[in-house]
Parts: C-alpha cells; sequence; structure tokens
C-alpha cells in the first residue's frame, strides 16, 4: 500500500467485482461481439483493481487483467514493463536485493530479524454448502515450515463458518449463442476454529543445517502419526471396537519419532469473513425444437471458465492457551484481492495487505469490561503479492426443467508462481508506543495524515508531514523483504439445485442446494537475496543489506 492510503479495510466494507471468463468456440461472431465481451469483462475486473490496489501499483493481478483484456497481445506483451516492475514487488526492491547486497552485516544488530521462513508446504481442503441463502463453509489446513534457525514447524487448523450469500447473473448482450455471461455475488461468513501447531527443535548438533535435516526427518514421522491416529479415531464403533481402538492406538504410536516435538499452541480461534467476487463465462446452450421450430426451451449449457475476481476481508481473532504465546490475544486483519484469466493456461494473481495485533489477553478483557482503551504489546505488517501462470481448466454443464436448474462442475491444474512478502515487525515495550499504535488502529486523527506505510516505505526517511506511526515504524521496527518460487496444485468439484427465472439477458434465482470442494496443495521455497533494513544512518534512511542469517541455511526439498 502507497503512502497516504488509509489502512481502514476492518473499518469499512469496500465493494467488490469480479470476474470470469469461459472457453469459448469460434462460430462466426463480429470482432465487435468478441471485444464486447472483453469489455464486460475489463470493467468488472477495472472495478476491483480500483478499489484495491493504487493505479501507479503494479500487481501481479494486473498481469492476470493484462492476459484478459488484451488476449491478442501475448505473455510477452503484459510481463514487461510497469506489470512487471514498480510497486513495492518490483523494482529496485521487487527482488529483495536491492540496495547495497554487499555490505557486511555482523551478528547481534538489534534491527535483524531473529529467523526467516525458508519453505513451505500447506494442503487445504475447502467444503462450502449452501442452501438457500445460507452459506456452510469448513475448511482444513495443514502447513509444514522450515526455518533458518534449523527448527521445523507442523501447523494444522480446522474451521467452521455460517453465514448469508446472493448473486446475480446476466447474459453479455450480443453474444448470446457464445452463451456469455456474468455474475456478482457477495457473501458474509462467520466462524470459529481450533488449531495445534508442533515445533521440532529437539536436534542440536552444532551444525544449523543438519538440525534443520533431522528436524524435518522428525516432523515427517510425526505426520504419518498423526494420520494413523486419524484412521483410529474415526474408526466405527461395534463390539470390541474400545480394544481395537487401544491396538489401533498402540502400533500408530510406534510412528512417534524418537524426539517428540514441543505442543504449541492451542488456540481459540474466531474469524468473520466478508467477501465479494464475480466471474465471466463462456460456452453454449441447448434448446428443444419445439412444435415446428416454434416454443423452444432451454434444455442446459455447457460452460467454462475463463476469469475470475475475488475480493475478501478476514477479521480473524486468536487466543493462545498455551506454549509462547500462552495469555495472548491477537487480532489479525487481512485484505486481499486476487483473480485467475484464461483457458487451458491460467494466469493468477493476488496481493494481500495484512496487519496483526497483540495483547495480553487478561488486560485487554479488563479493558473492554471496564471501556478503557487497550495496550497492544506487538504490531506486524506483512504485504505480499504473487503472479504467476500455468495449466488448468475449469468448466460447468448444467441441465434445466422449467424452473429448476442442475449444475454440476469441475476443474483443476497447476500454477507456478512468484511470491514477494514485506513484513515489518515492532515490539511495543511502553506506552507511548502502545498508545500510537492504538490510536492509529481506532481511526484517531486525521486519516489523511494517519497511512499505513508498506515495510519498504519505513526505510525511506519520514517526510515532514509524516504520522507517529510512520516515524515509529521507521525508528524500530525490524523490516524484512523475501522472495519465494511456488507450485500450487488444486482441483474443484461442485453440485448446484436452483430456482431461476430468466428475462431478457438476466437471470434472477437461488440455489436450492449446493455444494462446492476445493483441494489446493502448494509449497513455496525461498529464493534470490532475502534483505532486511539496518537502522536508521546518515541522513536517516535505514539500507537494504543482504540477511546472511536468512540465507546461509538452505531449504530442504520435501
Amino acid at each position: 500500500m502507497k503512502k497516504g492510503r488509509r489502512f481502514q479495510w476492518w473499518h469499512s466494507h469496500p465493494r467488490e467485482r469480479g470476474w470470469r471468463d469461459p472457453r469459448y468456440r469460434d462460430r462466426g461472431q463480429s470482432g465487435a461481439e468478441y471485444a464486447a465481451m472483453f469489455g464486460v469483462v475489463a470493467a468488472i475486473v477495472a472495478a476491483i483493481v480500483g478499489l484495491s490496489v493504487p493505479a501507479e501499483t503494479g500487481t501481479g493481478l494486473k498481469s492476470a487483467v493484462c492476459r484478459v483484456i488484451h488476449p491478442l497481445s501475448g505473455a510477452d506483451a503484459c510481463a514487461t514493463g510497469d506489470f512487471a516492475d514498480g510497486g513495492e514487488g518490483g523494482g529496485e526492491g521487487g527482488g529483495g536485493g536491492g540496495g547495497g547486497g554487499d555490505e557486511f552485516v555482523p551478528n547481534g544488530d538489534p534491527f535483524e530479524p531473529t529467523r526467516c521462513l525458508l519453505a513451505q508446504d500447506q494442503t487445504k481442503t475447502t467444503v462450502v454448502v449452501q442452501i438457500f441463502f445460507i452459506k456452510i463453509s469448513s475448511s482444513e489446513q495443514v502447513k509444514l515450515q522450515q526455518w533458518s534457525d534449523g527448527t521445523v514447524t507442523l501447523e494444522r487448523i480446522t474451521e467452521t463458518g455460517g453465514g448469508v450469500t446472493a448473486s446475480i447473473s446476466a447474459g453479455i448482450k450480443g453474444l448470446e449463442d457464445w452463451g456469455g455471461s456474468a455474475k456478482l455475488s457477495g457473501t458474509y461468513l462467520a466462524g470459529s476454529g481450533s488449531g495445534g501447531q508442533w515445533l521440532f527443535s529437539g536436534n542440536k548438533t552444532g551444525d544449523t543445517q543438519k538440525d534443520l535435516e533431522l528436524n524435518l526427518e522428525d516432523a515427517k514421522q510425526f505426520t504419518e502419526y498423526l494420520k494413523a491416529q486419524d484412521e483410529c479415531n474415526s474408526r466405527p464403533a461395534g463390539p470390541r471396537s474400545s480394544e481395537l481402538g487401544m491396538i489401533c492406538g498402540y502400533h500408530a504410536g510406534k510412528k512417534k519419532p524418537d524426539l517428540e516435538p514441543e505442543r504449541a499452541p492451542d488456540v481459540d480461534i474466531t474469524k468473520t469473513s466478508v467477501e465479494a467476487s464475480g466471474n465471466a463465462n463462456f460456452g453454449g446452450k441447448f434448446k428443444s425444437n419445439g412444435k415446428g421450430g416454434k416454443d423452444s426451451k432451454d434444455l442446459g449449457k455447457i460452460s467454462g471458465e475463463l476469469a475470475n475476481g475475488t475480493m475478501t476481508e478476514d477479521v480473524v481473532v486468536m487466543r493462545a492457551h498455551s506454549g509462547p504465546n500462552a495469555g495472548k490475544i491477537t487480532f489479525v486483519y487481512t485484505f486481499s484481492v486476487k483473480g485467475a484469466a484464461g483457458a487451458g493456461g491460467i494466469a493468477v494473481g493476488e496481493r494481500m495487505q495484512q496487519v496483526a495485533v497483540t495483547y495480553d489477553a487478561a488486560t485487554y478483557d479488563q479493558g473492554e469490561k471496564d471501556g478503557k482503551s487497550h495496550r497492544p504489546e506487538k504490531l506486524v505488517v506483512t504485504t505480499s503479492q504473487e503472479a504467476g501462470e500455468g495449466a488448468g481448466v475449469k468448466v460447468e454443464a448444467g441441465a434445466n426443467a422449467g424452473p429448476v436448474t442442475i449444475d454440476v462442475g469441475g476443474g483443476g491444474g497447476t500454477t507456478n508462481s512468484k511470491i514477494h512478502t514485506e513484513t515489518s515487525e515492532l515490539i511495543l515495550d511502553n506506552d507511548a508506543d502502545s498508545t500510537i499504535v492504538e490510536d492509529w488502529l481506532r481511526g484517531n486523527g486525521d486519516p489523511a495524515k494517519n497511512p499505513l506505510p508498506s515495510p519498504t516505505d519505513s526505510a525511506e526517511v519520514p517526510g515532514p508531514d509524516a504520522s507517529p506511526l510512520e516515524r515509529l515504524l521507521h525508528d524500530k521496527a525490524k523490516l524484512s523483504r523475501l522472495d519465494y518460487n511456488a507450485n500450487t496444485d488444486w482441483w474443484n468439484a461442485s453440485l448446484g439445485i436452483g430456482f431461476g427465472i430468466s428475462a431478457g439477458q438476466f437471470t434472477l434465482g437461488f440455489k436450492l442446494f449446493g455444494i462446492d470442494i476445493t483441494h489446493e496443495e502448494k509449497s513455496q521455497t525461498i529464493t534470490g537475496n532475502p534483505t532486511y533494513a539496518t537502522g536508521p544512518k546518515n541522513g536517516g534512511a535505514r539500507p537494504w543489506v543482504d540477511w546472511k542469517n536468512c540465507s546461509k541455511i538452505k531449504p530442504i526439498p520435501t
């Protein structure tokens, strides 16, 4: 986020437009109709970009948008110029190596972050059920993370939520025979979850690289134990079930590593999410001939997805009961916008901005009860953007029986992408600093003078009109920039039964029942030259230097 933009996504609810484009067949339509279809998609996409990303900031999303709006220009045209450089993720700072990469930094620099994430393997499965306007979702996410201090963490979080959703769709005028249509939808969800994290740090050979290898092996072995234990817990009830369960648990326990991990933390999770999305479809419709070719009826359709876009605001509250953060409560505010485009070959882009604020839970609860202001203890600002491409497809087929429709969809693919992340971490160890952060969170003061600086902005010399928060992050925050290569495999399956009424190009209706399952496996590995910002030098700027404690340990392929 650029300087001067007010960070306020949990105070307001920006509307979003999304877009989805289908696969198409050349059926002789004119170039004007072809352009009209992409014009509709472009308008929807432009609404997303205009509401979430500064016009002068190049992002991976813009690259994906470019490939939809200019499908004949080729990938190279969209991968050069402002689409690949500029903004926080490109140019001099985009590779994570801008600014004095050869400068030696001695150990013990108070501005050097403690550790960095070297690699991450993540698996997430999400199931969404819709009955009329009610939406119910559940998800399970597992992360295996390698850290530069030789430790490994294994995290598993499950979430369930419920809320409401609504949508409206419209055909694209002039493209009726092509089945061109666009759809906008909105969703509100509130949910809760539970999480567990295991820390593998028992191997201490004196060689950090060797420790990482051994701790990773322990983590993999412990993962097999958890899978075996889950199978034991899911055994059906019946005669001798208790005895068989004990035998199963005994054999599962043999899979544990010799050095058991540290369990941390036991966390209560609550989450609210507001989502707006849209898409553009392209395909064909089937009609009956009727009597003598008259009174034909719609029988169904088949279509593909060429483009889609989503804007999401999440507020997550995590209350830790054990581990190093026991007795802490953390609020995580996340705003993200992402899009995908292309039939057969998919271009994806995503931009995320996140703020996490930690309090002492007991003090926070008492302050809420007494109506007093709070004292945050830690602030973390994270920005990331991802751009990539790969092979994949998402299609949908439907059949009509009067006003009732049945839709079946699915797809899958693989995406290779690059991720650029920046982080500011600030420990609030005195009342003055805590007050500055709390005032900013509550929007006190002139919003125009109270922006959220990005980590790159925080390394620059504050201007004369800089806000107290900008000066605080510049003077005291630990600033880092990292880049990753990522590979994502995904598949999706859906079924929907709906009721709709068509009026010209518009369709109004609702789902009687729907289920949507998405599975994603994503691995990311650090690349390039990780950097962090040292303390202020002559003139006040904070130069970016090689983060040697991050780069000297190499991630281990999994």
